[in-house]
């Protein structure tokens, strides 16, 4: 049995149980948990804005250590550490053949599936094809990043999601160049993680934009070079800090509808916005089609940083044992798994970075 942080229904608080998992079988591999991080679209998925079968074990974003593995497993062997995989590229459809792993045609397949069982015999989910708010996880191969050499084990949980997200995000999607203003709106643990690679592509200046005046110190710690309390004069605040014109550069990393219009609102004529939160699908942005053509901004999607994260997790650890990329000032909490409920809470209230459950 193991000791698992349980959704039993949409809306219901995380309840402390026992789980039964089965031994991995062809092609799966069984994993104990160093760290998971608490991400919003845990909560997102707890609360209903994001779908999810249940009961389920939410957390996608881990990282441990081989203790089994099926018949046919080559890539890992038992004692390896890893990092957990939310979104494993199948490598064969269509979109992964365009080079475009992010968006795979199959990376959700695990989702709707049952990895183990309660202790009456009912089927449990895992969230988001990881489950890492549980001491261990039985997943696909495909879903088992080896963790390079120099990274600690519990901090490299964030190379997951948030850093894979926010790295992304700045090098994949926006391909920021040095010297190029940036303004990175909501600082939670991805927002954080784009503050540290646009300092790492050399930007400047690098505005960041939150509603809590808290956030300051860490912002500045992260690479920020001017911090802004978001509200309704935004745009103009924006300007003044880049010479009149807007920044060349914007993030969204709320998911939200009037935030991604605020942060388009900041970009330059010529710019580019890329929203890199995940919204509901009813929170609509709207945009005239004179304003369309007149700022000739771009205004992009960022799916899971369009990473391919066996290439992009060895990049990103040579950044982290080079000093370049501080995993561990990404960590304002680290928690048990009965304080996940309080994670909640304190990212609904916008305070902190990323809270961290070690086991």
């Amino acid at each position: 049995m193991v000791r698992a942080a349980l959704l039993t229904t949409v809306g219901a608080p995380l309840e402390l149980t026992e789980i039964e998992l089965p031994e991995p079988g062809p092609g799966r591999v069984r994993v104990k948990l160093a760290a998971a991080g608490v991400c919003h679209s845990d909560l997102s998925l707890a609360t209903g804005l994001l779908r999810t079968p249940t009961p389920v074990v939410l957390g996608h974003e881990g990282a441990g250590t081989v203790v089994a593995v099926g018949e046919g497993v080559r890539s890992v062997r038992v004692g390896d550490p890893v990092v957990l995989n939310w979104a494993p590229a199948c490598g064969h459809c269509h979109l992964c053949e365009l080079g475009e792993p992010w968006l795979c045609e199959r990376a959700a397949d695990a989702y709707g599936e049952p990895y183990g069982t309660l202790a009456d015999g009912t089927a449990l989910y895992p969230g988001l094809g990881v489950a890492a708010f549980a001491e261990e996880t039985v997943v696909s191969e495909r879903a088992l990043l080896p963790l390079p050499a120099g990274v600690p084990l519990t901090s490299a949980a964030l190379l997951g999601c948030a850093v894979l997200t926010g790295y992304g995000a700045v090098h994949n999607a926006a391909r920021v160049r040095a010297g190029e203003s940036v303004v990175v709106f909501g600082l939670g643990g991805v927002g954080l993680a784009v503050l540290q690679a646009a300092r790492i592509a050399g930007a400047g200046p690098i505005i960041a934009v939150d509603v809590s005046p808290q956030k300051e110190e860490l912002a500045r710690r992260h690479g920020a070079t001017e911090f802004l309390l978001a509200d309704d004069q935004i745009s103009k605040s924006v300007r003044k800090l880049t010479e009149g014109h807007g920044a060349d550069q914007a993030f969204e990393c709320v998911g939200r509808g009037s935030t991604i219009r605020a942060a388009w609102s900041t970009t330059r004529r010529g710019g580019r916005t890329t929203v890199v939160g995940i919204g509901g699908k009813d929170d609509l942005v709207s945009f005239s089609a004179l304003e369309l053509f007149h700022f000739a901004r771009t205004l992009s999607a960022c799916v899971y940083g369009n990473s391919d994260p066996a290439q992009d997790v060895p990049l990103l650890a040579e950044h982290v044992r080079a000093g370049r990329l501080d995993l561990e000032a990404l960590i304002t909490d680290r928690i048990t798994l009965d304080e996940i409920p309080a994670a909640f809470e304190r990212m609904r209230a916008g305070q902190g970075g990323r809270s961290l459950v070690v086991f």
